[in-house]
């Protein structure tokens, strides 16, 4: 179970996705018409080989744009897990009475989307996916299109790391990840393969859901630079990028 791509909402997409790629040092793979049936656009942006993506609505009373008001503004709105088996696990969530709100079963690609009601406000997705014959598994990922990885840097970040997710009752919104995710807990931290997802206490007053993202950094100065330029610097190792804090790990 890996953490392969975080999400972020906005009100505006070229403004979010300018400022996205300056303070990252990525680049746009791919925009994703099939995004269209939920009242969004997006870009889907590779840092490494895994995946920033912002969606922005387009058109009144999206989820997307009702988790923007509930949030008062821009922020982290979905993480994407890629697991072994989607359909397998679509049922052994619901057995637990998750609610799923979207699935996809095509031969090289399955999903389901859980009901943010149900995990701690966030919207949690678990992937899998079946590659071509003759395509590296490792590097096929449907969600950015079959050329992505020509659009791939890592000069300047390099894969995703963790998410944290506050909530009025972390420990709790923890205790129930866990039974989602099939993966034990180590205080209110989850383990994936080659990250975390933590919770934390809600303190900003924006409620429950993606507080932070965690973003490998192959040059740490020239995002905080970036930042700073933009007024995004929050610390020495934390930036704001699209409305949510970005930990450089």
């Amino acid at each position: 179970m890996r953490l392969r791509q975080c999400v972020f909402v906005t009100k505006e997409l070229e403004s979010s996705r300018e400022e996205l790629c300056d303070i990252l040092g990525i680049e746009v793979a791919f925009r994703d018409p099939g995004v269209a049936k939920w009242g969004l656009v997006n870009v889907v942006c590779p840092t490494g080989h895994d995946f920033l993506e912002i969606v922005t609505p387009f058109q009144e009373g999206t989820s997307a744009g009702r988790y923007i008001d509930r949030r008062k503004g821009d922020g982290g709105y979905m993480v994407i897990l890629q697991v072994a088996d989607a359909a397998a696990e679509r049922k052994r969530v619901t057995d637990l009475g998750i609610r799923a709100v979207a699935q996809k079963d095509l031969p090289e690609y399955q999903y389901t989307h859980f009901h943010p009601s149900d995990t701690a406000g966030v919207l949690l997705s678990l992937d899998t996916t079946f590659a071509p014959k003759g395509v590296d598994p490792a590097l096929w990922w449907p969600p950015a299109e079959k050329d992505w990885l020509k659009h791939a840097r890592s000069d300047v970040t390099n894969g995703l790391a963790g998410v944290e997710i506050q909530h009025p009752d972390p420990a709790a919104a923890a205790a129930s990840w866990s039974k989602i995710l099939g993966r034990p807990l180590h205080g209110n931290r989850i383990a994936l393969d080659g990250g975390e997802i933590r919770f934390v206490a809600a303190a900003d007053g924006r409620g429950q859901g993606v507080s932070a993202y965690d973003v490998k950094a192959t040059d740490k100065a020239k995002v905080l630079a970036a930042a700073e330029k933009r007024g995004k610097k929050r610390g020495p190792a934390q930036v704001e990028v699209c409305g949510c804090r970005i930990n450089l790990v």
